[in-house]
């Protein structure tokens, strides 16, 4: 883990992030007596003082919104106080039409009559030549993660940061709750070399943080020049919460990610995109529902017998819609959480692996060996190949983790 220029960002990015608001907006502790309010409310409330005197792109898709579901962008665009000119769209979209792998491209939203420009695989230069057409002078990030590494909405944030740095532009990331809580970080550390848009730099692959965490971990250890950078925190968030603690509305951040519910097993199921098992798109329940033809009752047994904390395995059939086993019925398995605060969600989806192996003969990596991109290197795909059990392989990963763990400290902004 590579460890640059804290004492420079400690005076300078960090703390300017934290003072174009009102004193309220740059008190990182949480006061769990009052309601959870995002980063965009507390910027409405102050009038969008830190906008003011300048044109603004926002980055964000449809789970950019107030608590009443009003889109940011409407709000923005209708209020006098902020000169909204832009819209950046990522994977998905910005209205959110794509699936996996898509996005809308370039048009004129026709709501507001604002430019929509896409950022979808646009990273350094290409990118920074689209906030410069766009005319911003500020660049708005607001997108509700989901707390895995391979989630691109956070290698979005990544790469406008990089981009806004080349552009010569301010950035501002409004906060949204982790929604699997921020209570620890979890599974294997990315290895440079396996670097891809659905992990860029070395973070544990549920990482454990806020977007705005993560945008001053990016700023402090990964950016080749720290961006201009502002953070806009929430108030009344506490590490510990999930989700449904909030009391905001969930809006699906991407088409298979329908439920908080999904984000809970996400970091650990989504492995079994590296493999020819169905990860349950195309189902009413993906990344909770996992499975193949030729699978039966013998893979939830095998995973039940293990005793994994806070978590049931159910034996199920399904037919996906789309993606693997389009219109076939496949036999696997439905994970039933049932203990939130002990279930560790990547432990299980490596007990998965490593016990879908054992009992299905079928069993297969994706022959690109996606898996490694997945986990961030070969050692999980090995470890499995060479009959390692579910203990060992998250042994083999615990020192990276640590040393992820005692990096990612020093950016946490909520108790």
């Amino acid at each position: 883990m590579r460890m640059s220029r804290r004492s420079l960002l400690a005076a300078g990015t960090a703390a300017a992030a934290l003072t174009p608001l009102p004193a309220a907006a740059s008190v990182p502790a949480t006061n769990p007596g009052h309601r959870l309010r995002t980063g965009f409310e507390r910027l409405a409330a102050s009038g969008y003082a830190s906008l003011s005197g300048g044109r603004v792109g926002v980055v964000t898709n449809p789970t950019g919104v107030t608590r009443d579901v009003r889109h940011i962008v409407d709000v923005m665009h209708a209020d006098d106080r902020v000169d909204l000119t832009a819209v950046f769209g990522p994977e998905h979209g910005f209205r959110g039409t794509a699936q996996a792998g898509g996005s809308e491209g370039r048009y004129d939203d026709p709501a507001t009559g604002l430019p929509v420009y896409d950022t979808y695989l646009k990273s350094g230069q290409p990118l920074a030549d689209v906030f410069t057409a766009s005319g911003v002078d500020t660049v708005v990030f607001d997108i509700q993660d989901a707390g895995a590494r391979f989630y691109t909405y956070i290698w979005t944030l990544y790469d406008c940061m990089e981009a806004a740095r080349l552009a010569g532009k301010r950035f501002v990331v409004l906060d949204r709750p982790n929604p699997v809580t921020g209570r620890a970080a979890l599974g294997p550390v990315l290895h440079k070399e396996f670097a891809t848009f659905v992990g860029r730099q070395p973070i544990a692959q549920a990482h454990g943080m806020t977007v705005a965490e993560l945008a001053r971990l990016f700023n402090g250890e990964f950016l080749a020049k720290p961006v201009e950078l502002d953070t806009v925190l929430m108030s009344g968030w506490r590490r510990s919460d999930f989700y449904d603690a909030s009391g905001l509305p969930w809006v699906p951040p991407s088409p298979n990610m329908p439920t908080a519910d999904t984000a809970l097993v996400y970091s650990g199921t989504c492995l079994f995109e590296g493999t020819n098992l169905s990860e349950g798109r195309g189902t009413t329940r993906p990344f909770e529902l996992l499975g193949a033809e030729g699978v039966d009752g013998r893979w939830a047994a095998a995973a039940g017998e293990l005793g994994l904390p806070g978590v049931y395995f159910r034996e199920a059939y399904f037919a996906p819609t789309f993606s693997k086993f389009e219109g076939k019925t496949v036999g696997g398995v439905q994970i039933h959480v049932h203990d939130r605060a002990a279930y560790d969600p990547v432990r299980t989806g490596i007990a998965l692996l490593v016990t879908a192996r054992k009992v299905w003969n079928g069993f297969a990596w994706r022959s690109d060996n996606w898996i490694d991109k997945l986990t961030g290197s070969t050692q999980v795909r090995t470890m499995i190949d060479a009959g390692a059990s579910t203990d060992e392989v998250v042994a083999a990963w615990q020192d990276e983790l640590g040393a992820f763990r005692r990096t990612r400290e020093e950016y946490l902004l909520y108790r």
